[in-house]
């Protein structure tokens, strides 16, 4: 899906249109373009595609706007994760037995008791992550004050912030001319977060397994 396209192609109707989109990534289990359908609402308020009285103006609106998508989305997944979670993780034998373990959700349960906040709020600039995140709160229980405080938080940073990068960065002819490629590098360097957790998780693996053999 190309954001900007999907900007063009909706004319007066781009912020709703992205909303909708926004609220559907964060909260519905899916794949769409989060991060970069941001960054070019930005650029397009900042270019007068989108406008709303003014560039500042459209921006204050469009921030707002988006992060409120964001923020419903985050609580239709969790009450989503609160009502198929308990019966699709329950015993069962097979494959699906070992994927669905409810032991899961005990895991989880303990990693947000841990990690929770920065869970929450990091995770939001990670795609795919952000939205499971969201689900396995809801299945794991996480009291819903805790998770709408956090997830707020997280979702004025991601909303804002990406917005207006994109306002900011799109008046620059260098960036609004190769677009396609800025797109592709704002998703490459979304995933760097995730990288690094993983690579500090298997640095930990590794370090527990030295340990057990030299005990």
């Amino acid at each position: 899906m190309d954001p900007e396209f999907l900007i063009n192609a909706m004319g007066n109707w781009a912020l709703w249109g992205c909303a909708l989109v926004i609220f559907a990534e964060c909260g519905l289990f899916s794949i769409l373009p989060g991060d970069s359908l941001l960054f070019t609402v930005g650029m397009f308020a900042a270019l007068g595609s989108i406008s709303f009285g003014g560039p500042m103006p459209t921006l204050i609106v469009s921030a707002l706007v988006l992060t409120c998508a964001a923020i419903a989305g985050n609580v239709a997944g969790y009450w989503l994760g609160t009502v198929v979670g308990p019966p699709i993780f329950k015993p069962r034998d097979g494959l699906m037995g070992k994927v669905l373990d409810p032991r899961h959700v005990a895991r989880t349960h303990a990693f947000f008791d841990r990690h929770g906040p920065k869970a929450l709020i990091l995770a939001r600039f990670v795609p795919i992550v952000r939205t499971i995140v969201t689900l396995v709160a809801g299945v794991a229980g996480m009291p819903f004050r805790r998770f709408i405080s956090y997830t707020a938080i997280g979702g004025a940073l991601w909303g804002v912030g990406v917005t207006t990068l994109g306002y900011f960065l799109g008046r620059v002819e260098l960036i609004r001319d190769h677009i396609d490629a800025v797109l592709v590098l704002i998703v490459l360097v979304s995933l760097v977060p995730m990288g690094i957790e993983f690579a500090l998780q298997r640095l930990k693996a590794r370090k527990g397994e030295s340990e057990g053999v030299a005990a």
